[in-house]
C-alpha cells in the first residue's frame, strides 16, 4: 500500500513538473507580442474589414476620384509613419524593425501622386480631417511614446504584404489602371522577395524586443487606436463616395457628366462601351445648361406663346 502512495506520489510530482514547464511555455507565448497584438486587435481588424468602403473596395465598386482621395490619405499617413520612424531607427524599443529599403511607401506613394495628379499634385491636395487625426497621433506617439511606434507600423505594414496584391490587382481591374503598376506603386513591395518569410521575420523581431508585458500591453490599446484611426478615414471615404455619387443639379435633377452614376445615363452607357468617353459631354446636362440661360427662357416662352395664338386662331 505504503508503496502504491510513493509511486502515485512520484507520478503526482513528475505530473505537476510538466504542467509548471507546460504552464512556463503557454505563458511565453501568450506574452509574446505579435500573439498579443494578434489577439487583442481581432475584433477591431474585423470591423475595419467589414466597413462599407473596404467591402466595396474588395468588389471593385470604386470610383477613380474616389481611390485618389484613398491614396492622398495613404500618402500624408506613411509621411507621418516614416518621419517618425526615422526619428526613432536608433531607439531600442523600435530599431529591430526598422526596414526602410523593404518597407518604406512615401516614395512609392509620391509616384502614385504623381500619376493621379500630375507634376504639381502637392499643390492639388490636402490632408483630410480623419486623416490629420491619425497624423498627429502617429507624430505624438513618435515624438513623446516611442515605444508605441510599434503599434502604428505593425497594423500599417503587415497588412499591406498581407493583403496588397489582392488590392493592387482590384484596383487595376475597377479602374483600368495599366498593369504596368502606374498608380498602384504604394502595393508593389520590390524589395521584399517572400512576403510570408519577411512578416515571420518581423514578428519574431517583434517578440525578441526587451518590454515587459504592462508596455506590450499598452502597445496592443494603441494598435486598436491605429484601427479606430484607420475606420474613421474609410468612414469619411464612405461619405465622399456617397456625394460623388448623389452629385445632383441645383433643381435636384440628376448629372450625368461622368462623375455621377453612368449607369443612369444610356448616353454615357453606349459611349463607355465605345471608349469614347473622353472630352465628351452628356447632352442630357447640356440641353439642361442650355435651357436654365434667361436670354433662351425668354425665346421659348414667347415662342410658346406665339404657338398657342396660331393654334387657338386655328381651331376658331
Amino acid at each position: 500500500m505504503s508503496a502504491e502512495l510513493e509511486t502515485s506520489g512520484g507520478l503526482d510530482e513528475s505530473e505537476k513538473k510538466s504542467s509548471g514547464a507546460l504552464e512556463r511555455e503557454n505563458h511565453t507565448r501568450i506574452a509574446d507580442l505579435s500573439e498579443l497584438l494578434k489577439e487583442g486587435t481581432k475584433e477591431a481588424h474585423d470591423r475595419a474589414e467589414n466597413t462599407q468602403f473596404v467591402k466595396d473596395f474588395l468588389k471593385g465598386n470604386i470610383k477613380k476620384e474616389l481611390f485618389k482621395l484613398a491614396t492622398t490619405a495613404l500618402y500624408f499617413t506613411y509621411s507621418a509613419l516614416e518621419e517618425e520612424m526615422d526619428r526613432n531607427k536608433d531607439h531600442p524599443a523600435f530599431a529591430p524593425l526598422y526596414f526602410p529599403m523593404e518597407l518604406h511607401r512615401k516614395e512609392a506613394l509620391t509616384k502614385d501622386m504623381e500619376y493621379f495628379f500630375g507634376e504639381n499634385w502637392e499643390k492639388q491636395v490636402q490632408c483630410s480631417a480623419a486623416t490629420q487625426k491619425y497624423v498627429d497621433r502617429i507624430h505624438y506617439v513618435g515624438q513623446y511614446e516611442p515605444e508605441l511606434l510599434v503599434a502604428h507600423a505593425y497594423t500599417r505594414y503587415m497588412g499591406d504584404l498581407s493583403g496588397g496584391q489582392v488590392l493592387k490587382k482590384v484596383a487595376q481591374r475597377a479602374l483600368k489602371l495599366p498593369s504596368t503598376g502606374e498608380g498602384t506603386q504604394f502595393y508593389l513591395f520590390e524589395n521584399v522577395d517572400n512576403a510570408q518569410q519577411f512578416k515571420q521575420l518581423y514578428r519574431a523581431r517583434m517578440n525578441a524586443l526587451d518590454l515587459n508585458l504592462k508596455t506590450k500591453e499598452r502597445i496592443v490599446a494603441e494598435a486598436n487606436k491605429a484601427f479606430e484611426y484607420n475606420m474613421q478615414i474609410f468612414s469619411e471615404l464612405d461619405q465622399a463616395g456617397s456625394m460623388l455619387a448623389k452629385e445632383t443639379l441645383k433643381d435636384g435633377l440628376p448629372m450625368h457628366d461622368g462623375k455621377g452614376d453612368v449607369r443612369k445615363c444610356p448616353y454615357y452607357a453606349a459611349q463607355q462601351d465605345k471608349g469614347a468617353l473622353e472630352g465628351s459631354s452628356c447632352p442630357f446636362q447640356t440641353a439642361m445648361a442650355v435651357l436654365r440661360m434667361p436670354s433662351l427662357q425668354l425665346i421659348i416662352a414667347a415662342s410658346v406663346a406665339l404657338a398657342a395664338g396660331l393654334l387657338a386662331w386655328y381651331y376658331l
